[in-house]
C-alpha cells in the first residue's frame, strides 16, 4: 500500500485550513507502506518508542512542523524529532484538520463520543483560498481541455477528481488580419458553438491550471477568467440531537466518563436541560457563534476562554470544556479503523 492510498483513505488534504500544513511533511509520497505508526502527538517518547524498530511510515494528527524551519538539529524539539526520523527513513504524514472535517474523522467520532444522534455539519474551515478557472471551448474539444486541467490539479473536491461544469452557448468574435484563426475568416464576424467549462483549483495550483488550458486549446488565442473563491469548505464540527434530553450537569458526567481528562469545566446552569448539542474538537472556542445560530443548546468543545464563555452565555448557549487533546482521542482511535493492522501508538 502507497503512503498517499493511506492518505487518501482517512482524508482529502484539500478540505484542511489554510494555515494547517497537513500532508506528507517528508518522504516518498510513492513509498509502499508496509507497517504505521499512528500517534497524536510526535513527541520525544513516540519518537524513543520506534526508531530502534522504525515503521514505514508515521501519521501523526498534530503537525510535528507547524511553523517553517531553516535547519534540522539534534535536540529535544520538534526539528530535533523530524531530524532523528527522516534519518531512520521514516515518512512522516500528519492529518490534522483535514481529518477533523472528514466523513468518519475526528468531528464525527467526537460527536458519537457524546451521543449526538444526526449530526450535520457547522462551522466551515477557511481554505488557503482557491480560483473557479472558467474558459470557452469549441463543444467537440471540451472533454480534451478539461482533462487536461484536471492533471495540472484543477477539479479536485474532497474525495471526487474531475469535477466540472458545462454550459452550452455561442461565442462570437472576428480574427484580425494579423490572427491565424482555427475556426472562422480574418475580418469577418464568426459565431462558433461552445461550451463554458468551469473547474475549481487552490489558487496555488491557478499558473499551472491556466497553462495547461492554454496549452490544450486548440484556439490561438483561448479566452479564460480566473476568480478567487471561498468554496467547499470542509465543516470542523457537527450538531445534532441527544436520543433524550439531558442536564448540563449529567451531559457533562457523560463528557468525563466517555472523555477522559481529569477536568471538565462547564458554564450554564447545571440543572438546564439540553436537548442540541454542538462539538468541536480541539480548540473550538471560536466556533461559538457557529454552534449558537445552529441551534445549539450546549457546545462541547476546549480550550475555552473566559471572554469566550462569557459570550456563549450571552448567546443563551452553554459550554463544556472537555480539554483540547481529549475531544480529539475519539478520533484518534477511529484512525485505526482505517488502518490495516498499525503499530498503535497513542
Amino acid at each position: 500500500m502507497r503512503l498517499t492510498d493511506v492518505l487518501n483513505s482517512l482524508t482529502p488534504d484539500n478540505k484542511a485550513a489554510g494555515w494547517d500544513p497537513v500532508g506528507i511533511h517528508f518522504g516518498d509520497p510513492a513509498a509502499d507502506v508496509g507497517s504505521i505508526a499512528v500517534c497524536h502527538e510526535v513527541s520525544e517518547e513516540v519518537v524513543d518508542r520506534i526508531v530502534d524498530d522504525p515503521p514505514d511510515a508515521v501519521i501523526a494528527y498534530h503537525p510535528l512542523l507547524f511553523r517553517p524551519v531553516t535547519s534540522l538539529r539534534t535536540g529535544s524539539s520538534p526539528e530535533g524529532r523530524a531530524l532523528r526520523l527522516a534519518g531512520k527513513g521514516i515518512n512522516l504524514a500528519v492529518v490534522h484538520t483535514a481529518f477533523d472535517v472528514a466523513p468518519g474523522g475526528t468531528a464525527d467520532a467526537l460527536a458519537a463520543a457524546v451521543g449526538i444522534v444526526g449530526g450535520r455539519g457547522i462551522g466551515p474551515l477557511e481554505s488557503s483560498g482557491g480560483v473557479k478557472i472558467v474558459t470557452f471551448v469549441p463543444s467537440a474539444q471540451v472533454d480534451g481541455v478539461a482533462a487536461a486541467m484536471a492533471a495540472a490539479g484543477a477539479g479536485s473536491i474532497g474525495r471526487y477528481d474531475g469535477c466540472s461544469f458545462r454550459a452550452e452557448g455561442v461565442g462570437s468574435f472576428v480574427p484580425s488580419p494579423e490572427a491565424n484563426p482555427v475556426v472562422g475568416e480574418r475580418g469577418s464576424v464568426h459565431l462558433e458553438p461552445e461550451t463554458r467549462l468551469e473547474m475549481y483549483a487552490r489558487a496555488t495550483r491557478a499558473d499551472g491550471v491556466a497553462g495547461a488550458l492554454v496549452a490544450a486549446h486548440p484556439y490561438e488565442e483561448p479566452a479564460y477568467d480566473i476568480y478567487p473563491t471561498r468554496s467547499n469548505e470542509g465543516f470542523v464540527g457537527r450538531v445534532g440531537s441527544l436520543a433524550e434530553p439531558l442536564s448540563i450537569a449529567e451531559l457533562a458526567q457523560t463528557v468525563e466518563t466517555n472523555l477522559p481528562s481529569g477536568i471538565v469545566r462547564t458554564a450554564g446552569e447545571p440543572d438546564s436541560l439540553v436537548r442540541t448539542v454542538a462539538v468541536v474538537p480541539g480548540s473550538g472556542g471560536g466556533f461559538i457563534s457557529a454552534a449558537a445560530s445552529a441551534g445549539a443548546d450546549v457546545l462541547i468543545t476546549g480550550d475555552v476562554g473566559h471572554h469566550q464563555a462569557v459570550e456563549a452565555l450571552d448567546r443563551g448557549i452553554a459550554v463544556i470544556d472537555a480539554g483540547h487533546a481529549p475531544t480529539e482521542r475519539p478520533g484518534m482511535r477511529l484512525s485505526l479503523i482505517h488502518i490495516s493492522e498499525p503499530t498503535r501508538l497513542q
